[in-house]
């Protein structure tokens, strides 16, 4: 039976929307936004109450690189403490959300570009449980990961995006979970509590991000190398910016980006998140 097919499988089971569950871009930050109280973690909370309440969750998280494209499969994925140096109380934390087997297996099978292994071991490692667990801390809608090829570039990535268009329509909630502007070895630890702080080329990137998505300009923001000389210090590595890919492919032409948590932190990341839908 094809993708389509079997997918008609799960969709039968979720109740019908009204409208296509909107599609996240979430600039994650510290591992302790999953326990603090403040501007960014708030908002995630906010955010949760505003959006419909999702039949799943399938997050893309900077912290699952892997060789070939994997997906969680299992009825009850492990809290990650993936992070070191931090206090006990976050590494205390367990989010017991449950998995969807059945989702994961109709996902790899909507997935036509390349095959998608079903992993077991694996589970929510920080990028995704310190947002969801905010924004859903019942924990009782089942979340997925699914990772990250990171021998592919930015081009892959978003292609395959657009192969997850029918989650939306039956109420998976999708978030990519990064940051656009991320150079951990600049950080300005003597500056990290001052608002909205950001180096001369960081500031430049979190504005030039923000234009190009706000034009829809998708190519550009593919090749993001090529937007200034600035996106080398902005990007060094493009292991929390491949999420965003994800977020764009599955944009539509009708929807305008929506900004949240807005703000650059520590001179070298910023926390800038984006709603489609």
């Amino acid at each position: 039976m094809n993708g389509l097919g079997t997918f008609k499988k799960f969709t039968d089971n979720l109740n019908e929307q009204d409208e296509k569950m909107p599609v996240l871009f979430i600039g994650h930050g510290s591992p302790m936004n999953g326990i603090e109280n403040n501007e960014f973690s708030l908002q995630w909370e906010k955010t949760g109450k505003e959006l419909p309440t999702p039949e799943a969750v399938l997050v893309i998280s900077a912290h699952w690189l892997t060789n070939g494209t994997h997906i969680t499969a299992m009825e009850h994925p492990q809290t990650i403490h993936d992070f070191g140096g931090f206090p006990q109380e976050l590494y205390e934390i367990q989010y017991p959300a449950p998995g969807d087997v059945v989702l994961a297996n109709e996902t790899k099978e909507l997935i036509q570009s390349t095959n998608v292994g079903l992993n077991h071991d694996w589970g929510l490692d920080h990028g995704a449980w310190t947002v969801v667990r905010r924004m859903y801390p019942d924990a009782k809608i089942p979340v997925l990961q699914l990772s990250i090829d990171y021998s592919k570039p930015a081009s892959y990535h978003y292609e395959l995006a657009k192969e997850l268009a029918a989650l939306r329509e039956k109420g998976v909630l999708i978030i990519g979970s990064g940051n656009m502007v991320h150079n951990l070895r600049m950080v300005a630890w003597d500056n990290f509590n001052e608002p909205n702080y950001g180096y001369d080329w960081a500031i430049e990137m979190h504005e030039l991000f923000k234009k190009k998505i706000t034009e829809g300009d998708h190519a550009s923001l593919i090749k993001y190398e090529t937007l200034s000389k600035s996106a080398k210090l902005a990007i060094p590595t493009p292991d929390h910016y491949y999420p965003l890919m994800y977020t764009l492919g599955l944009q539509e032409k009708n929807e305008t980006p929506v900004f949240f948590n807005d703000k650059l932190v520590a001179g070298s990341l910023n926390m800038t998140s984006v709603k489609f839908g």
